[in-house]
């Protein structure tokens, strides 16, 4: 009897020990515990989903026109000097300006006032100023050729001075602006809290 007894401890402890461990774990739930109500109604969450199709529809209209206007800002931006820093964007600003100089026979090699300075709020311009002498003829040649030049490019002050030689030779100054990117503009310094 005594092993009788002994198998049946061993049969209770392998049926029942799991089952207690399972309850110790919380596997079987009471049927006591609280129902959650829902947190939205099903015509509202059916209002939400018609809503969320209808934003998801106009997904591939406005890619479709973020790709048309980003080719339309590269198109034109086009002719911003492409430099890396302020400096780079001075020397090619006078390159464009020597190499129109040089196709036009005039010999521009004093420049002065290389700046940059903001340009609305998304670009900047870098200047400079050019001094030469040159025919009238020559700086008709020069302006219209810098006009012409891939690089968005103006001319914001002209100063033309008679000379006295028989070539009948005009004394220029002429001051050129370039577009560059909103980073190579220096930013200005706050003034500091006391």
């Amino acid at each position: 009897m005594n092993l009788d007894k002994l198998g049946r401890w061993k049969i209770a402890i392998l049926v029942l020990g799991p089952v207690l461990i399972a309850l110790r774990l919380g596997v079987f739930q009471s049927s006591d515990a609280p129902v959650v109500a829902p947190t939205e109604s099903i015509p509202v969450a059916e209002q939400r989903l018609e809503r969320l199709r209808r934003v998801a529809a106009t997904v591939s209209g406005k890619e479709k026109l973020l790709k048309e206007v980003t080719a339309e800002l590269q198109s034109r931006e086009a002719g911003v000097l492409k430099s890396e820093t302020a400096p780079q964007a001075e020397a090619e600003l006078l390159d464009a300006i020597r190499q129109a100089a040089t196709a036009n026979g005039v010999d521009a090699r004093g420049a002065e006032e290389l700046r940059v300075q903001p340009l609305a709020n998304d670009y900047g311009q870098v200047s400079v100023v050019e001094t030469f002498t040159c025919g009238i003829e020559q700086l008709v040649n020069l302006l219209a050729d810098l006009a012409n030049r891939p690089q968005l490019m103006a001319t914001q002050e002209i100063s033309i001075s008679g000379g006295n030689d028989k070539k009948k030779s005009v004394q220029v100054r002429l001051s050129l602006s370039g577009v560059v990117s909103k980073k190579l503009v220096p930013q200005k310094k706050g003034v500091g809290v006391f």
